[in-house]
C-alpha cells in the first residue's frame, strides 16, 4: 500500500478534532466541579459535596476519554511525520480527603487540584488547536 500524505493528514486532523471535543467537554465538567467547589467553600453541605463529586466523576471520565483521544492523535501525527508529546495528567482529585475530612483545608486543596486540571486541559486545547492549524496549512 502506498503512502498517501493527504489521507494521513486528514486522519490526523479528524483525530485532533476528536481530541478537541473531549478536551472541551472535560473543561466544561471541570468548570462545573469548580463552581460547586466554590459553593462548598462558602458553606455547602452534603448535597453540595455530592454534586461536586458527581461533576468531578464526570470530569474524570471526560479526562480519560481526552487522554485516549490525545494518544490517538499522537499516533496519527506520527503517520505524517510530526512528533508531539500530548500528555494529560488527570491526577487524584483528593476525593477521599474531601469526603472524610470535609473541612476548609481539604476543600481548598480540592479547588487547587480542579484549577490545576483545568489549566492542563486549557493548555492541551491550545496545543491541539495549534497543531491542527499547522496541519491544515501543510
Amino acid at each position: 500500500m502506498d503512502y498517501n500524505f493527504e489521507r494521513e493528514k486528514n486522519e490526523a486532523i479528524q483525530a485532533g478534532e476528536r481530541a478537541l471535543v473531549s478536551l472541551r467537554e472535560a473543561d466544561n465538567q471541570l468548570n462545573s466541579a469548580k463552581n460547586w467547589g466554590v459553593v462548598d467553600l462558602l458553606g455547602g453541605g452534603l448535597f453540595t459535596d455530592l454534586m461536586k463529586h458527581s461533576k468531578m466523576g464526570n470530569a474524570r471520565e471526560c479526562l480519560e476519554q481526552a487522554k485516549r483521544d490525545l494518544q490517538g492523535f499522537s499516533r496519527e501525527l506520527q503517520d505524517v511525520n510530526i512528533s508531539q508529546a500530548l500528555n494529560l495528567n488527570t491526577g487524584d482529585f483528593l476525593t477521599f480527603a474531601d469526603f472524610f475530612f470535609d473541612g476548609l483545608i481539604a476543600d481548598w486543596l480540592m479547588q487547587d487540584r480542579i484549577n490545576d486540571a483545568r489549566r492542563q486541559v486549557e493548555n492541551a486545547i491550545r496545543r491541539v488547536e495549534e497543531i491542527l492549524r499547522n496541519l491544515r496549512m501543510m
